[in-house]
């Protein structure tokens, strides 16, 4: 298959494949004659990984360690890149509590039109500077 179809049938662009390949996160395609690529099952099941790897969340790195792992038939270790991801993910999480506590905290004192001046600008702003 050609990459348009590759790209269409995985849900991965174009300029994704060629960049995965450039990696060698995707194994190079061999090219026709006119110098298309060609892709096989082989093609599809990678990229698919890839895809599925990336939507975890796990760096390019992880996804290549993943690949050697997956290609090794070794996924006892994928547990450990696996729980390094959990704290990352949940860093994130933290993050976006905190994120949403003061989102909360501006919304519920903003009152338009009677106060001096507007509560998400002030946070923005930050404590210690004029507004204007």
């Amino acid at each position: 298959m050609l990459i348009g179809k590759l790209a269409a049938s995985t849900g991965v662009t174009i300029q994704a494949i060629r960049y995965y390949e450039q990696l060698g996160l995707l194994p190079t395609a061999p090219r026709t004659k006119a110098g298309y690529r060609v892709y096989d099952h082989n093609h599809v099941r990678c990229l698919t990984f890839i895809r599925r790897s990336r939507e975890l969340g796990f760096s390019l790195d992880c996804v290549r360690s993943l690949l050697g792992l997956w290609e090794s038939n070794c996924d006892c270790a994928a547990k450990e890149l696996s729980l390094r991801q959990l704290v990352i993910v949940r860093g994130k999480i933290a993050d976006l509590k905190k994120l949403e506590k003061a989102h909360k905290t501006m919304t519920d004192a903003c009152n338009p039109g009677a106060q001096a001046s507007c509560p998400h600008l002030r946070y923005v702003v930050g404590p210690g500077l004029k507004m204007h």
